[in-house]
């Protein structure tokens, strides 16, 4: 007789781990105990050699499927005679590590109960189990457990009470368990906070309403949903003037996958993600013209399954999808709480369906697309944080790196593994900003995180940058926006040696005062070297040539024909007023407001304006993706470019792309010209291992055919999946610097 002590860090609270090892042990014929604690989860079980190693072989092999364990340590020492195998309590002392379980769709257990009538809770909003439902949104505090989530105002009646306490039970310590007669209640108001009904009639009024026309705000797990019939061309019309989004997809919530297909083609890859229990929006390929209000001008649809109970309510009993958009005006945070929802969406929406279950942390939906058969986060949040990123050795500081601007996220690195926020979003507003540090905060108090080091975007002008500066006592460190992509593609992959760096994307400061943006570096954990990049122009207007792909297009030709550009007959021209013309060309000459930028998103805006595509932006990033919806498979060849020196040039690209007589082929061959280029450039570096990243590689054809043409020329191609290559990646690549 031998004993072993065991300790699991990882996904291993809040997924029905202890009552999975209690059970084994149990068959196994073991003693000891199994119990919480802010580190994870600790054993003790003593028996023979043998069945002590069957016990370990199936912990790795038979684990809940929730549950993900990221570290293990196993001592054997001498048996002390344990006669019995229990769950005890938890324990509260040491600093935490333990992961915050990400929010998990309702399994199909729980939604077999949830749509039968003969079942007590019956289409009750809040049903779950260990393996389903919410946690990171109503976890308080670590070791996880009833009284620190949301759940600790809601008594258990006897038939809860029984469930939780019993080991065999599905239900076995899942803390949210409730039932109609003792959990959360769902109440339907007007906007004015008129009560209107409650519990399963509230429901049924809010569905009769919808099917109408109605615009409801919904209280779900991490935030309010703006509902409407994504049929109706009409109502969907009038939530975008309500929310003030003009153009902006929006994403729409089938009720199954037989659904789907009727206005969508997803593809064997897409159905899995969609199926996923992380259910991520998934952006499909739209079939026909359907849902024409809900992505205008867009071949392609953000589809996701519902993941809630209350979701799959409404979804089973209407007969159309619906748009399922966040609760928040534009660029605002998504809501979270009744109040606010009652002060913030009441002016959108003309019923709000309300709950009582306080949801602690804001989490907004996650977007995904298939890129090269692989998933990749666009949007990383409900389903997928706060799962760490595992490094390939322990860090030297505990560092908070704060993000960008747009698309925010933070991070928390210390020891081995980086924990990066969910989407926090953009930080033009001061709600934005709010949401960030109130989000920091929670974080920080859940680890007992203090930092020994913030590192922060060179932008002085982004907001994480300003209140990096104010944090008094903290050594800070700026760390340029390209050189963070590549280091988070490097940090997501675990590597340590030195790689090309590709990075492109719309805007990010450099270091010689120029907007960079079309980068080839060198790059290793604790430095970097520019090799090469697209040759600068200017942006007219600065901000406002960003929102208005017009004058990228103006000033492209500007730079090749001088003021024989004028008399153009092209879409860019015309999009001007005629006294206009001159005056931009003027501020060209003078240099006035006119910072220079070497940005490859700024090119997509360009040619996407010279097609005539857009000329000023609804939202951002629509050039790009109206280029990218137009890219036709068998175009095979592309236009010319030239690489002097370290400067990609642009311009035989932009000459050929004018002198093209087939508008239909341009997309293909300017995505192909690009590929070509990343070729180029990596050959030209010389090294084996190559990281794409930037929000440019969001693009599905040039990444698919990046990655294919350089692994056929015998490279190592490193793109992300787990984390967005785009900005919410850039915190994860300020943690994993590493200070020499």
């Amino acid at each position: 007789m031998i004993r072993i002590e065991l300790r699991l860090q990882g996904a291993v609270q809040g997924v029905g781990f202890r009552p999975f090892i209690y059970r084994l042990a149990r068959r196994l014929g073991l003693a000891g105990y199994v119990t919480n604690g802010p580190q994870g989860v600790a054993i003790v079980a003593e028996g023979s050699r043998e069945r002590l190693d069957r016990f370990l072989a199936r912990i790795d092999s038979e684990s809940p499927p929730l549950a993900r364990i990221t570290h293990k340590k196993v001592d054997v020492l001498p048996a002390r005679g344990e006669d019995d195998f229990v769950i005890r309590s938890s324990r509260k002392e040491g600093i935490p590590s333990v992961m915050l379980v990400p929010d998990i769709t309702t399994c199909p257990d729980c939604t077999r109960e949830l749509l039968d009538p003969s079942n007590r809770r019956y289409r009750y909003p809040f049903i779950n189990c260990t393996n389903c439902g919410p946690r990171f949104t109503l976890i308080e505090a670590l070791p996880y457990d009833r009284p620190r989530t949301t759940m600790k105002g809601f008594s258990l009646c006897a038939a809860c009470e029984k469930e939780y306490r019993d080991p065999l039970d599905r239900r076995f310590h899942a803390e949210p368990n409730a039932c109609p007669d003792c959990g959360p209640t769902v109440r339907l108001t007007t906007p004015g906070g008129e009560e209107l009904a409650q519990g399963e009639e509230a429901i049924s009024i809010l569905l009769q309403r919808i099917e109408k026309g109605a615009i409801a705000a919904v209280k779900g797990i991490g935030g309010f949903h703006l509902l409407c019939d994504a049929t109706r061309e009409e109502t969907v019309a009038l939530l975008r003037r309500r929310k003030g989004r003009s153009g902006k997809p929006f994403a729409v919530m089938f009720r199954d996958l037989d659904q789907i297909r009727q206005y969508a083609d997803p593809t064997k890859e897409e159905e899995a993600l969609l199926l996923s229990p992380e259910r991520p929006v998934v952006l499909l390929r739209k079939k026909g013209e359907h849902l024409p209000a809900v992505s205008p001008n867009l071949s392609s649809v953000g589809a996701f399954l519902p993941y809630s109970p209350l979701h799959a309510i409404l979804l089973s009993a209407l007969p159309f999808p619906i748009v399922a958009t966040s609760g928040n005006l534009s660029e605002e945070p998504i809501v979270k709480d009744n109040e606010e929802a009652k002060k913030r969406l009441s002016p959108l929406a003309d019923l709000l369906l309300l709950h009582n279950r306080p949801i602690h942390r804001r989490c907004d939906d996650s977007v995904s697309k298939i890129i090269g058969h692989t998933p990749r986060l666009m949007r990383r949040a409900r389903g997928f944080v706060a799962a760490p990123v595992i490094l390939p050795g322990k860090r030297k500081e505990r560092v908070l790196a704060v993000g960008g601007h747009l698309k925010n996220t933070f991070a928390l690195a210390f020891d081995d593994q980086v924990i990066v926020s969910p989407h926090i979003g953009d930080l033009e507003t001061l709600e934005g900003m709010d949401h960030f540090e109130t989000a920091l905060a929670d974080l920080c108090r859940i680890y007992d995180f203090t930092p020994d080091r913030i590192v922060h975007d060179l932008h002085p002008d982004y907001a994480t940058t300003r209140w990096a500066v104010r944090q008094q006592g903290i050594p800070k460190t700026p760390l340029q926006h390209h050189y963070a992509h590549i280091l988070s593609c490097m940090a997501e992959h675990g590597l340590t040696k030195e790689v090309t760096g590709i990075a492109w994307d719309g805007t990010g400061y450099g270091p010689d005062g120029t907007v960079w943006g079309g980068e080839v570096l060198h790059c290793t954990t604790s430095e970097y070297k520019r090799l090469f990049s697209f040759r600068p122009f200017p942006l007219l207007g600065g901000e406002r040539a960003v929102r208005e792909p017009r004058r990228v297009a103006l000033a492209l030709l500007f730079d090749l024909y001088g003021e024989k550009a004028l008399t153009f007959d092209l879409p860019s021209l015309s999009a001007f007023r005629k006294e206009e013309l001159p005056l931009l060309q003027e501020v060209r000459e003078k240099g006035i407001n006119t910072p220079l930028t070497s940005s490859v998103g700024r090119l997509f805006d360009g040619i996407a304006s010279l097609l005539g595509l857009v000329q000023i932006l609804g939202y951002e990033a629509e050039g790009a993706m109206k280029i990218e919806d137009r890219v036709l498979p068998e175009i095979l060849d592309h236009y010319t470019y030239t690489i002097t020196g370290d400067v990609i040039d642009w311009r035989p690209l932009i000459e050929d792309l004018l002198k093209d007589p087939d508008r239909q082929k341009v997309p293909g061959r300017f995505i192909n010209t690009l590929v070509r280029i990343i070729l180029e450039v990596s050959r030209r570096a010389g090294r084996e291992k190559v990281c794409l990243s930037g929000g440019v590689f969001q693009n599905r054809p040039l990444t698919e055919r990046a990655e294919a043409l350089l692994r056929r020329e015998g490279f190592q191609v490193f793109t992300q999946s787990r984390i967005p290559c785009n900005d919410g990646g850039l915190s994860l690549g300020q943690a994993y610097w590493e200070k020499t």
